[in-house]
């Protein structure tokens, strides 16, 4: 396995993670602490800028590393374009890997973070607010099942968008854009129903510093975005042009 498509896995995640876990822990709902007159105004992202952030992550992690490694930067993705054959089997323990340390690398830097504020919420119950999640867990108050469908779904239709972005015939040099709003988009739709994952190593790594209900639910986020990516990828080795060759983003 080449070190240098490793390392650009774990970087590229990692930013991912840290990009968009970080801006929902530390800039959505954000209120300054008092000073002289009394705080300042509360500085809240909110749902759009937590999704642009997600977005902007994959947009610009894909242009730094999408040449060395094809910028996965999510387990799910490594393996529907694996189903899709575009990727060799040889290679997806090592991609994997790489994502899931990367993942944990940047919840650990916010937690790090987090843990440096006076008075604040203690780190787990921080990586708890980042954390996916169903039933009472969930934003919107979602049932597992409602869950499922979205992650699943949402995450064939990125692995479709990242095939079709990247394929042979698509404009060069966009596919980074195309799969960073794709992200966006994904993200207003589902942050209301799971704070949406479609991304194993995204869910993994807040629920290890959450512990407690995050842990117990994160088999959905782990499942459903792998199931989704599969069938994403068979579908597109059966009906476009399975032999044209994918290109780097």
């Amino acid at each position: 396995m080449n070190p240098r498509k490793l390392g650009a896995e774990f970087i590229g995640t990692l930013w991912l993670v840290l990009g968009g876990c970080g801006s929902a822990v530390l800039a959505a709902g954000f209120v300054p602490t008092p000073g002289p007159g009394g705080p300042g105004p509360a500085i809240n992202i909110g749902l759009v800028g937590v999704s642009l952030a997600f977005g902007l992550t994959v947009l610009t992690g894909a242009f730094a590393f999408g040449g060395i490694s094809g910028g996965h930067f999510n387990p799910a993705v490594t393996l529907g374009l694996w189903a899709a054959k575009k990727f060799p089997v040889k290679d997806i323990v090592g991609y994997i890997a790489a994502q899931i340390a990367g993942g944990i690398a940047a919840i650990g830097i916010l937690a790090a973070i987090v843990g440096g504020q006076t008075n604040g919420p203690s780190i787990g119950e921080k990586m708890a607010g980042v954390s996916n999640g169903y039933g009472a867990h969930s934003p919107g108050g979602y049932k597992a099942g409602a869950a499922f469908v979205a992650e699943m779904v949402l995450t064939a239709i990125f692995v479709l968008v990242i095939l079709g972005s990247t394929h042979a015939r698509a404009p060069k040099g966009f596919a980074p854009i195309s799969i960073g709003l794709c992200l966006t988009l994904i993200h207003l739709i589902s942050i209301p129903v799971t704070n949406t994952s479609v991304n194993p190593a995204r869910s993994l790594a807040p629920a290890i510093f959450g512990k407690g209900w995050p842990l117990g639910q994160v088999w959905l986020f782990l499942i459903a975005p792998i199931v989704g990516a599969i069938v994403a990828g068979l579908i597109w080795s059966s009906l476009f042009d399975a032999d044209d060759e994918l290109v780097m983003a």
